[in-house]
């Protein structure tokens, strides 16, 4: 059996856990819990289950400190002072780059971006190639350029923050937006993707981890398609990279993003990983400050990647507390993380299958997906769903979830959305089944 042990991080308690192999044991999970004060509460008169951690993740005592002790401590501005604190703070700042990079096993930590969110990285992906297809960037930057003929692939399960972006691509350059259709349990298959992609494909982008369906994409056969046909890969991570071993080297993708509310981080703080040369050679879309080498009233010279993407004040901070964040889930391991969130889904799942008039979308029985479930049921709109499961002290998520033509698809304007984290227990999910179980019968919807 797996065992805690306390460790030191940057100065803080963190979990450590043994025996990386094995699912997380209850008196572990709970031991986890126990680090998220938020977590203690009563909500409503009941001990608060919290499933919406798809939406945004609660944040451990560590994280918390390793923040506050920043500001109490070290607080500066960074790249730019040269006094103590200014110091310790650029040092700070640049280690918890370091970390992050590792977490994602990135080349160097020059490979990560400090970016606002997931969309923002996502934006700056997408804003940059728009920059370099009206000539910005010079030649270095022309492997970039986007004109007519040329498509821009995404899904049909896209969150918009991986959808609206590359729309506004396409309208900037006359390139063509095409998707990949999904079926009717709102999953896309490698087999639909690769009919698509062809040589004039230039951009491939697509969530790693459906954030309505918890599938898994294909991710190794549409690198493999992409690249054999000239056209990045742009990989949406925010609900892969908290919940799962993500090796951007092994992945083979271009570009990731992914944010830090959701991997037990602040908010206020995304990464954008990218391949170096692709990084250097990419049109900055935000200036300002900090990201220049030489600036005269006629001409600006940009610095090389991260710092031509980080204009202006820096979420130094934020950037302490998503490192002791990536800290904390590397010392329970990512890896009994994935296995712990499967376990939690195939309960959910098998739960709900009992419970008369519940409708489950995304992979079949028996297929992988992530630790999320999102589901309808007859005659309850899901809003109401989410009240009446909040009435009972459970947090769930409802509405189109950020992705309505997948919804549309579906035939649904709203699901409801279950999604666990390293603090899920066992119990929070037989709770939420029970509940569940219940909500037909409260809204008079049995008949």
């Amino acid at each position: 059996m797996g065992r805690l042990s306390p460790t030191t991080a940057g100065g803080t308690s963190a979990v450590t856990i043994e025996a990386p192999e094995r699912q997380l044991t209850t008196d572990e999970v709970e031991r986890i819990k126990a680090d998220f004060p938020i977590l203690q509460q009563e909500v409503n008169g009941h001990p608060l289950a919290y499933l919406d951690s798809g939406a945004t993740a609660e944040r451990p005592r560590q994280v918390l400190d390793a923040e506050r002790r920043f500001l109490e401590h070290d607080n500066a501005a960074v790249h730019r002072g040269a006094h103590t604190l200014a110091a310790l703070s650029t040092d700070a700042y640049e280690d918890a780059r370091a970390t992050v990079a590792g977490f994602v096993n990135a080349s160097s930590p020059s490979e990560v971006v400090w970016t606002a969110n997931a969309t923002d990285a996502l934006n700056l992906v997408s804003y940059g190639i728009a920059n370099a297809s009206r000539g910005r960037g010079g030649a270095a930057a022309e492997r970039f350029r986007l004109g007519a003929g040329d498509e821009v692939l995404v899904t049909e399960a896209e969150h918009h923050a991986n959808l609206v972006p590359w729309q506004e691509l396409a309208a900037a350059t006359g390139a063509t937006l095409r998707f990949v259709p999904v079926d009717d349990d709102g999953c896309w298959s490698a087999a639909d993707a690769l009919a698509l992609i062809s040589d004039r494909t230039a951009v491939v982008a697509f969530a790693h981890v459906s954030n309505v369906t918890g599938m898994i994409a294909p991710v190794a056969e549409i690198v493999a398609a992409a690249h054999a046909h000239g056209a990045l890969v742009v990989l949406d991570a925010c609900q892969s990279a908290p919940h799962r071993p993500v090796d951007v080297q092994q992945l083979g993708v271009d570009f990731a993003a992914f944010s830090g509310h959701k991997m037990l981080g602040p908010n206020g703080i995304g990464v954008l990983w990218g391949r170096q040369e692709l990084l250097d050679a990419l049109p900055p879309f935000r200036t300002g400050g900090s990201m220049i080498t030489t600036v005269t009233m006629e001409h600006t010279e940009f610095m090389p990647a991260p710092e031509r993407f980080e204009a202006g004040t820096q979420p130094v901070s934020q950037a302490v507390a998503l490192a002791e964040a990536v800290r904390y889930l590397q010392g329970i391991g990512m890896e009994r993380v994935r296995v712990h969130e499967e376990h939690l889904a195939e309960r959910m799942l098998t739960g709900l299958a009992g419970v008369p008039g519940i409708h489950v979308v995304g992979p079949a029985a028996g297929v992988p997906r992530s630790g999320l479930v999102s589901f309808d049921v007859d005659g309850v709109h899901a809003h109401d769903v989410a009240q009446y499961l909040d009435a009972q002290g459970i947090a769930v998520r409802s509405g189109h979830h950020c992705a309505q033509p997948l919804h549309r698809r579906l035939g649904l304007t709203a699901t409801s959305r279950a999604s666990t984290y390293v603090y899920t227990t066992d119990q929070d999910v037989d709770r939420f089944v029970q509940a569940v179980s219940e909500i037909r019968a409260y809204f008079g919807a049995t008949a």
